[in-house]
This record gives C-alpha cells, structure tokens and sequence, in this order.
C-alpha cells in the first residue's frame, strides 16, 4: 500500500521519539541527536516503490498505476513520480512501455539503490538550470560584447550541422549555454553551467531523454537557442532572461509528455509486457459487417 510523503512522515525534533535528556557536566540535559540525511523525494517514491515490489504487492509482470495515479496517491508531483519511475527503470526493477504501462521485471541482479542516492533527479536540475541561466542571460544582454556573441552565434551554427540525439550535439549544446555564461567574465560562473549541464549525462537523465528526444525536440530547442541569443545581441536583458526562461522551463514541459499509458485506469487488471492487448476492431468494418449480416437475412426472408 502507498503512503503519502509530507511533513507528517517526517520524524519530529521535539516530542521525544530520540531517547531520554541525559546530564552533561555544565548540568544541562542534552539528548542525543542522531544526523539527518535530507534524501531527495523522488529517492524516497523510488524506496517506497521498491519495496511494494520487493514484498509482491507489484508482482512480476504487473502493470503499476498511473504516473498521475501514482502523484495523487503520494501527494507529490508528477515529474517526482517520473525521475523515481527513471531511477526504478535504470536499476532494473520496472520497464516502461510507451503506449502500454509501466510494467514490473524481473531484476537480472539484485541493484544497490544506494549508490544512486548521489544521483541527481533531471527534473531537478532542469529547475536549478532554469533559476541560475535566467538570471546569466539577463546580465549577458547588459555586458555582452561582439566577440561573446560571435562565440555564441559559433556554437549556434555548429548545432545547426549535427544530428540529435548524439554526442556531438550534446557538446554543442553544452558550449552554447557556457558561452553565454563565459560573456559574464565570471570563472566560477562558467564551471557552475559547465558542471550542471553535464549532470545529463547521467544514467537518470540519458534514460528519460531516450523517450523524449528526436530531430523535432532538437529543432525546436534550436529555435529557443536562437531566441535567447537574439535579446543578448540585441542587449535586451528582460528579454533575454526570458527567452531563456522559456527554453529550461520548456524542455522540462517535453520530458513532462505522457508516457502514453492506457487510457484505462491503472486499476484494470494488470498485464504481462508480453502480452499485449488485441487491438479494438475498426468502426467502419463493424459496420460493413453488420451491413451484410443485415442483407443476408432480407435475402433469406424474401426466399
């Protein structure tokens, strides 16, 4: 069974629960404290998850609920359901089926969830690179010069050149963002965007780009390059803090797309991945069929 994540499952500082006050050698009570790892919540959907498998209550081959199912039940959002669903996938445990469900595998080999705790979720740090890069861009249309923005009309042009997904676009990509971010004068700033954009390069983010990325997403996200790139030229800072705005916060909205799950609720009987169901028959050969069943039978009662 699901159990909501909120503030009430969190363990209180006060009201005991930690053991009893001792006395220390000022005469003052102290209580022993233990440290509090601050885990990221789709880690904890992903535990919970994990467990429900682990105990039968997914079995192998089922069809878990709904990622919208999944958000109402344990009051989270659905792109927190989703990286703990990506993470799931990637250690092994469940399959997602574009167009069919999410499914319950058998693990090849028992994953050690801990390792991936460091990991962080893409959804994450698209926000993160949506609050930060806003704020370069702005400041890159005050102090941008010529030769920033021949850097950047650089990186834009070789974009243009290479095909998506690939490795090759990604290092496009990547020097478009710290292009713009280098026009600051400002080192550690350059790391900072260097850094976070190579976080998709992680096993989280490769999986969920996997679904979501095409020659048209990579067009579109062109088009938004060119965008933001246009307001630094033309030193247009609320434009260009926009503009870039528009782009992180879109790119969160294309891998937000639906899976393409049933339309069925998750509640219906679960199926195995191998077992696909049979397509509905078509309206119009229905009808043919009724039609002629129809004229069979006038024929038979004129006899």
């Amino acid at each position: 069974m699901l159990r909501s994540i909120g503030k009430a499952n969190y363990p209180k500082l006060a009201g005991g629960g930690f053991g009893r006050p001792r006395a220390t050698l000022s005469g003052r009570t102290s209580v022993p404290l233990e440290a509090v790892e601050a885990r990221r919540l789709y880690r904890q959907v992903a535990d919970q998850l994990r467990s429900l498998i682990d105990s039968g209550e997914y079995a192998v081959g089922s069809r878990l609920p709904t990622e919208r199912e999944l958000a109402e039940q344990l009051k989270v959002s659905r792109p927190t359901v989703r990286e703990a669903l990506i993470a799931l996938e990637v250690e092994g445990r469940l399959r997602i089926r574009v167009g069919s469900g999410i499914y319950v595998i058998e693990p090849a080999a028992v994953a050690a969830p801990a390792t991936a705790s460091v990991i962080e979720g893409p959804f994450e740090l698209l926000r993160a690179r949506e609050f930060l890069e806003s704020a370069i861009a702005e400041q890159a249309a005050r102090v941008a010069t010529k030769d920033d923005v021949a850097r950047i009309d650089a990186s834009l042009l070789a974009m243009e050149n290479v095909e998506h997904p690939g490795e090759a676009s990604m290092v496009h990509d990547r020097a478009f963002h710290v292009a713009i971010a280098g026009s600051l004068g400002n080192a550690v700033l350059v790391r900072v965007v260097g850094e976070l954009f190579d976080q998709r390069l992680n096993p989280y983010f490769a999986q969920l780009a996997h679904y979501f990325e095409n020659p048209g997403t990579w067009r579109t996200a062109l088009d938004e390059h060119r965008a933001v790139r246009d307001a630094i030229a033309a030193h247009d800072p609320d434009a260009a803090r926009e503009a870039m705005r528009k782009h992180l916060a879109r790119s969160q909205e294309r891998f937000a797309q639906n899976f393409g799950a049933v339309a069925a609720s998750g509640s219906s009987p679960a199926r195995s991945p191998a077992t696909p169901a049979k397509p509905e028959r078509a309206p119009k050969k229905q009808a043919e069929k009724q039609a002629k069943k129809q004229a069979k039978s006038g024929s038979a009662r004129r006899r």
